[in-house]
């Protein structure tokens, strides 16, 4: 049978999604890129925020559509909001022919098989009706209507209705197919998470953290790496507690030893640390290895200490700034990247100015900005979300302009300087302008490097360049090449 596959949400998922198409293989099935073709359409789902879950639900309507007018035999919802709503996904989305949770996805090969769903029986609890995203609730035209007088809001369920927790966790011998560019790719280290942060719903979708064993993950990038990949992202919910879920820490500072003899290899990069667990061996095995790259993403969420506090996140903005001084001490010229949460319930004018205070001090290289999300299931839903919408965009904003006009001024101090970037492959806005990353830029996430003054023919996706930047376009860089290797 030919299968499609349309992953959606964070790199953690898109490993999922590469396991169960490596599955699929394995088990003498076809892919196929093109959903119209396909005979069992898969859609792997986020559902973090509002946001993600109703991109989640148009997709699964617009690939429910296949099944009338395409080759589509068989839809299969898997990931996070299958976890979180099975039941009213099959209920209102009778499409649906199969539901698999996060801990469900060596079950797609029997999903893709039989018609016995695959999923595990959870306990009942209360369907609230599907949402598409702009708002209107869904109507399958085979679907009960159900609690209609409930107020519009998004998905929704009743506390105490949920199953086991999620346990699942590749190995080794997992078979994946990669959907990454092939110089590229992701390793899950681990599994789940054990902190419970106010607006998080993650430890309920994925279970309490699991590590992998050392000698799997260089064995898998052992394997990668025969394949041509160049560079490794570790990945999880918290990559610095790494081990420390078996009570063996420094576990990730001997992993980063071992990834850092594997042939093949030029890039190993770390994504998702927290600021409690990123200890000095972490910092010294980053700054004395040959290939793990000086990039720390280093999600704070904010710089208030009542906001921190009501997030229930630890730390202070005087322990980040602590934490920020031993990470630069200890690894010169490290690129810092962060994210934040504006409009959290109860932030105030002042709490929004100390977090802006808190970016100019600091200078970091990469910052991304989210607006709160008042999701169900977590402990800040039972909070006032008291930051209007408005507010809450305009905070966002102001401090993306912030960060650019810091990250402008630093652009241009490295202008003239020789780089070694890592080409990308063609732009996405004209194919015959390259693109690549230097060592402190992450696939997606950061900005890249565009070549400039060079015949686009001479340089291959994958390829390390030697260059030098010559100027700047917002955040993204411009660089001429002088070699290659």
């Amino acid at each position: 049978m030919k299968i499609g596959m349309v992953s959606l949400g964070c790199p953690k998922n898109l490993v999922d999604s590469e396991v169960m198409l490596g599955l699929a293989q394995q088990d003498g099935h076809q892919l196929t890129r093109d959903a119209a073709d396909a005979d069992v359409l898969v859609v792997n789902t986020c559902a973090f925020i509002d946001k993600a879950k109703q991109e989640s639900i148009d997709t699964i309507l617009e690939m429910a559509e296949h099944k009338k007018n395409g080759a589509c035999k068989r839809l299969i919802v898997t990931g996070c909001l299958a976890e979180r709503y099975r039941d009213e996904l099959r209920t209102q989305i009778p499409e649906i022919d199969a539901v698999l949770g996060t801990s469900e996805v060596p079950g797609i090969v029997d999903a893709i098989r039989v018609g016995n769903g695959g999923s595990a029986k959870h306990p009942p609890y209360e369907v609230i009706p599907l949402l598409r995203a702009n708002g209107e609730p869904v109507r399958s035209r085979h679907a009960e209507p159900t609690h209609s007088s409930l107020p519009s809001a998004s998905l929704a369920v009743t506390e105490g209705g949920r199953g086991p927790l999620p346990t699942y966790l590749y190995d080794a011998a997992t078979p994946r197919m990669l959907a990454t560019p092939r110089h590229y790719a992701y390793i899950k280290i681990a599994e789940g998470c054990d902190y419970k942060c106010a607006f998080c719903i993650i430890p309920t979708l994925r279970g309490h953290y699991r590590s992998r064993p050392i000698d799997s993950i260089v064995a898998e990038a052992e394997r990668l790496a025969a394949t041509g990949v160049r560079e490794l992202l570790l990945i999880s919910q918290d990559t610095s507690f790494y081990g420390n879920d078996r009570g063996d820490r420094g576990s990730l500072a001997r992993l980063l030893r071992s990834l850092d003899g594997v042939a093949g290899i030029e890039w190993i990069r770390m994504l998702y640390l927290y600021p409690t667990t990123i200890g000095d061996d972490v910092l010294d095995a980053i700054g004395e290895s040959r290939k793990v790259c000086r990039y720390v993403d280093l999600p704070l969420q904010h710089a208030s200490d009542p906001v921190l506090k009501r997030m229930k996140r630890p730390g202070t903005r005087a322990s980040y700034e602590r934490l920020l001084d031993r990470i630069r001490g200890r690894i010169p010229g490290v690129v810092l990247r962060t994210t934040f949460i504006v409009g959290f319930p109860g932030e105030t004018e002042s709490d929004y100015a100390e977090l802006q205070s808190f970016v100019q001090h600091v200078g970091f290289d990469h910052v991304g900005v989210f607006t709160y999300s008042h999701e169900e299931g977590t402990s800040a839903y039972g909070l006032e979300d008291d930051v209007p919408a408005v507010v809450k965009r305009r905070r966002q904003r102001d401090l993306m302009r912030q960060q650019k006009r810091i990250v402008a001024r630093a652009q241009r101090g490295r202008i003239g300087q020789r780089v070694r970037v890592l080409v990308d492959g063609p732009s996405s806005d004209h194919e015959l302008v390259m693109r690549g990353r230097l060592e402190g830029q992450a696939p997606e996430i950061d900005p890249v490097v565009y070549f400039t003054e060079c015949d686009p023919s001479v340089l291959t996706t994958g390829q390390f360049v030697d260059a030098e930047i010559v100027g700047s376009r917002g955040y993204d860089l411009m660089a001429r090449p002088a070699s290659t290797d």
